[in-house]
Order: structure tokens, then C-alpha cells, then sequence
């Protein structure tokens, strides 16, 4: 398999996590054993209002409804397109901010680091209509990345709308303003309890989360039938908003176990993404394209 078809597999749901790109960083020299890593990482529908008291008191086994219903509700202030998150699992990472008022979202995407044969960091900026991405390969194996002197600009590489919308991995959906897709997760809960102030525990069905973006369709095809329990932990603010979430992955075939981690913070108090300065900003290649597409 090329480089260009593993980096194409998918990297981020406007976010997330690609399997290509972690079965990159096993060892891909001639001549070296695969040691792939697990896929994952680390993109709504409507839901109650969240309630300020849903999580933040109660006993620590409330009835299984309660807790379901608080947890359903800790993701509806995600809705109002104001927040910070982080994403974490499978050696990647991605960081970034939500701004809907601005119709504006930023995300720093590292997956990789320099022992891996490939790297990639990636700073993707949304300004609508605009939307721009930095790109730094890197790792033994990026001199086998068709364009590579073309990526590797240093600048802000300006995106043609009309090639990445529906395009998970460049574009971001202003209709769908969680690159984590916690909601759609946790409209996935089997079952759940309080196991404390603000916090809950219990599995979730993800056979059908794809969409969501912070599970990779392949992995979830990997776990087959554990699909439908994978356990989970989450925390709630003070306010009954989601502050965590940890999907606990299991092992599955030649896929790792792994913990999917997702936070979110600064409700309300996020700020709009920066537009990059014009002179660090030019005209993405044809090479880019390829390499998501």
C-alpha cells in the first residue's frame, strides 16, 4: 500500500484519528515487521436542554434512567457552537476551538512523533467561507509522499470549497459544529450509572457511531460483536455539561486496545479563530488534494 493511499484513508473527521496513518508509524522500511498501532480517533440530532443540577448532586447509584437522561443532556450546550476540546488515542492528538457565533473553528491535529516513520502535524483553520490547513510530514518515510516539497511549505495552504466539502478530513460542517461527535456516542448508552459526583460509567453501542468521527469505521468493524458494549466513563461540569468523555476500546484482531479521550472546556468562552497573515498564505497544490482524497 502507498503512503498516499494510507495518508487517504481518512485523518480527521474535521479532527480525528486516521488507522492509515497509525499503521504508518509501524515500521514500513523493507525488510521491517508491521507493528500496527489501533485505529481510531480522533465528527447531532436534537436532545433536552441541559440542566444545571442534572449530574452535579445525587446518590451514587441512582436509578439507570437518571443517569442516562443526565448524560443525554450534558451534550446539548455542545449544540450552541461555543467551546475548546481535545482529543487523544491510537499515539495521535488534536486540539481546537469551536466558534459558531464567528462561523469559525481551529484544530491542531498531531499524529506520530520523530521515532515514527511518518508524521504529520496539521493546523486546519476555518473562517467562512474560508478555510485554510499547514501541513508538516515528517519520519523516514515522508520522502515517499508524492508533491512532499509542495506540502511541506511552512504556510497556511488556502482551500478550494468546492473540493473538500463533504470532505471529513479538510472541511468542517457548520450544521454538525462537534468534530467529536459526543452526542452521537452517547445516544449509544446501554447501560450507565453514577459512580459519583458528576461522574458516570457503562458501555455504549458503537456499531453505528461511524459518524461520529472520533471512531474510525474500520475499527469498529474490527471489534465485530464487542461493538455493541464497549464501556465508557464520562464527567459533567457544575453545569451538567460534558467535560470528558473516555471510550475504553478493547483489543480486536491486530488492533490494540486503547482509550479514546475527549474533553471539553471554556462553554461559552471560546474565542473566533484567527484568519492566517496573507503573506503566510498560499493556493493549496493539486498534491494536497490527492493526499485526503
Amino acid at each position: 500500500m502507498t503512503v498516499r493511499r494510507r495518508l487517504g484513508a481518512g485523518l480527521v473527521a474535521a479532527a480525528l484519528f486516521t488507522p492509515g496513518l497509525a499503521a504508518c508509524n509501524a515500521t514500513d522500511a523493507p525488510g521491517g515487521t508491521a507493528s500496527p498501532t489501533a485505529s481510531g480517533m480522533p465528527t447531532a440530532s436534537g436532545m433536552p436542554t441541559a440542566s444545571g443540577t442534572a449530574a452535579a448532586t445525587g446518590t451514587a447509584s441512582p436509578a439507570t434512567g437518571d443517569a442516562k437522561q443526565a448524560l443525554l443532556a450534558s451534550t446539548a450546550a455542545i449544540r450552541d457552537g461555543n467551546f475548546r476540546f481535545t482529543m487523544t488515542g491510537g499515539g495521535s492528538s488534536a486540539e481546537g476551538q469551536v466558534h459558531e457565533p464567528s462561523q469559525s473553528a481551529r484544530m491542531k491535529v498531531s499524529i506520530g512523533d520523530s521515532s515514527s516513520d511518518l508524521s504529520m502535524t496539521l493546523d486546519v483553520i476555518h473562517y467562512r467561507p474560508d478555510s485554510w490547513v499547514k501541513v508538516d510530514l515528517g519520519g523516514r518515510a515522508a520522502g515517499s509522499v508524492p508533491g512532499l516539497e509542495k506540502l511541506n511549505l511552512g504556510k497556511y495552504q488556502h482551500l478550494d470549497q468546492t473540493r473538500i466539502k463533504g470532505n471529513r478530513n479538510l472541511g468542517f460542517d457548520f450544521e454538525r459544529l462537534d468534530p467529536a461527535g459526543s452526542e452521537v456516542l452517547t445516544q449509544g448508552v446501554t447501560e450507565v450509572r453514577r459512580t459519583g459526583d458528576g461522574a458516570y460509567a457503562g458501555t455504549l453501542d458503537v456499531s453505528k457511531a461511524a459518524e461520529a468521527g472520533s471512531l474510525d469505521a474500520n475499527m469498529i468493524t474490527a471489534l465485530g460483536a464487542q461493538a455493541k458494549a464497549v464501556p465508557f466513563t464520562a464527567r459533567v461540569d457544575a453545569q451538567g455539561r460534558l467535560s470528558e468523555l473516555v471510550v475504553q476500546v478493547p483489543a480486536a484482531g491486530r488492533q490494540q486496545a486503547q482509550d479514546v479521550r475527549i474533553t471539553y472546556s471554556d462553554y461559552g468562552n471560546a474565542t473566533a479563530a484567527q484568519k492566517p497573515p496573507a503573506d503566510q498564505v498560499v493556493e493549496a497544490p493539486a498534491e494536497l488534494y490527492n493526499l485526503f482524497n
